[in-house]
C-alpha cells in the first residue's frame, strides 16, 4: 500500500508534479489548469485568472481586478454569464471550444477547474473551490441570466455548491434562482469516482489506472469522515438540486464514467420535482467527447435548449455552426 500511496502522491499532490515534454526542456505541471492571465484565444476571446480555480473568459480585453477577500471585480461586466464547470484535467484549448459557443451568443464565461488532489480532499479542496464560486457570483451579481454548463465531476461540484447554499440560503439561493438553464454533459456520480479519476490522470496507461483505482477504493473506505461522507452528501444534493432551472442531459450509453443509469436517476428525480428536463443519449461516444463525435447533434440539442429559454442572441452565428 505504501507504493500505491507514493504513486498517488506523485500523480495528484497539490499539482506540484509534472510531465516533461519529450525533445524539449519545457515542464508542464500535471495538474495545472489555469493559463497565464489575459492570454488571447481563438475568436479574440481573452482569459484571466480570478483565483487558481476560477477563470474569467470574455470577448472584451478589459483587465479585471478582483478583491482578494470578497472576489468583487473592479468593473462589473454587463452581460449574461455561463458558469462552466470543467472535467478533471481539462485542457484549455478544449475548454475554449465550449466557451466560444457562449461567447458568440453574448455571454461571458466563468470557467471552474478542480484538481484531483482537491477532489480527493474536499474540506481542503473542492469545498473551497465551490465556496469561492458562490462568493464570486454573489459579489458580482447583476440582472442578467446565468447558465450552468457542467462536465463530468461538475455533478459532484454542483452538489457541493448546493451544500453551501443550504448553509446560507438567504445569501445564495437567489443566485440559483437566477439560473435560466442547466446543461449536464457526462455528469459523473460518486459510484463512478474510482473509474473516472484514474482515466483522467493516466489516460494512456492501463496499469497505472488500475493501480490508482485500487488506491481510490482504499481511500474511500479509509477516509470516510474526511472524504467519502462528503461525496455521499454532495450526491444527495445533486439528486435534489436546489436549482430548478430547465436542464439538458447529454451522455452516451457506452460511457462508464458518466453512466446512463446514474444520469437517468438524477433526471427522474428532477422530473419528479417539477424541473423540465431534456434527455439526449447517444449509443456510443467517449466520456466528455460527445461534442467531438456528434457535433451537429450536440449543437442542435444545446442551441435548442438555450433558444427555448431566450438565451440565443445571435441566431445567425448559431445557424452557421449547424
Amino acid at each position: 500500500m505504501s507504493v500505491i500511496r507514493t504513486l498517488f502522491s506523485l500523480a495528484v499532490h497539490n499539482g506540484k508534479q509534472g510531465l516533461r515534454n519529450s525533445g524539449t526542456k519545457s515542464f508542464r505541471p500535471l495538474l495545472s489548469c489555469a493559463p497565464v492571465a489575459m492570454v488571447g484565444f481563438e475568436r479574440n476571446a481573452h482569459s484571466q485568472d480570478i483565483t487558481k480555480n476560477i477563470q474569467y473568459i470574455s470577448n472584451e480585453k478589459t483587465k479585471l481586478t478582483a478583491d482578494p477577500n470578497t472576489l468583487k471585480l473592479d468593473k462589473l461586466p454587463n452581460r449574461p454569464l455561463c458558469v462552466m464547470i470543467n472535467w478533471l484535467l481539462a485542457r484549455q484549448k478544449h475548454v475554449m471550444k465550449f466557451a466560444t459557443l457562449y461567447l458568440e451568443q453574448g455571454f461571458d464565461v466563468v470557467s471552474i477547474s478542480c484538481t484531483p488532489w482537491q477532489l480527493m480532499w474536499p474540506q481542503k479542496g473542492s469545498q473551497l473551490v465551490t465556496g469561492d464560486l458562490l462568493k464570486f457570483l454573489s459579489a458580482n451579481d447583476n440582472d442578467h441570466p446565468l447558465v450552468v454548463h457542467g462536465f463530468s465531476i461538475a455533478g459532484y461540484l454542483w452538489g457541493e455548491v448546493c451544500v453551501h447554499v443550504m448553509k446560507d440560503p438567504k445569501r445564495f439561493q437567489p443566485l440559483l434562482d437566477r439560473v435560466a438553464a442547466q446543461v449536464w454533459d457526462s455528469a459523473a456520480d460518486i459510484t463512478e469516482l474510482t473509474i473516472g479519476v484514474p482515466s483522467a490522470v493516466f489516460p494512456k496507461n492501463k496499469i497505472l489506472q488500475k493501480t490508482l483505482q485500487t488506491y481510490l477504493e482504499y481511500h474511500l473506505k479509509t477516509f470516510h469522515d474526511v472524504a467519502t461522507c462528503h461525496y455521499i452528501r454532495s450526491s444527495q444534493m445533486f439528486h435534489t438540486n436546489l436549482c430548478r432551472a430547465p436542464a439538458l442531459f447529454m451522455l452516451s450509453k457506452s460511457d462508464p464514467v458518466g453512466a446512463e443509469n446514474s444520469n437517468r436517476a438524477v433526471h427522474d428525480s428532477w422530473v419528479r420535482m417539477g424541473i423540465q428536463c431534456t434527455w439526449k443519449c447517444w449509443d456510443k461516444s467517449p466520456h466528455v467527447m460527445h461534442y467531438i463525435y456528434h457535433q451537429k447533434e450536440y449543437l442542435a440539442a444545446l442551441y435548442s435548449h438555450l433558444d427555448k429559454y431566450g438565451l440565443v442572441s445571435q441566431p445567425d452565428k448559431m445557424r452557421m455552426r449547424l
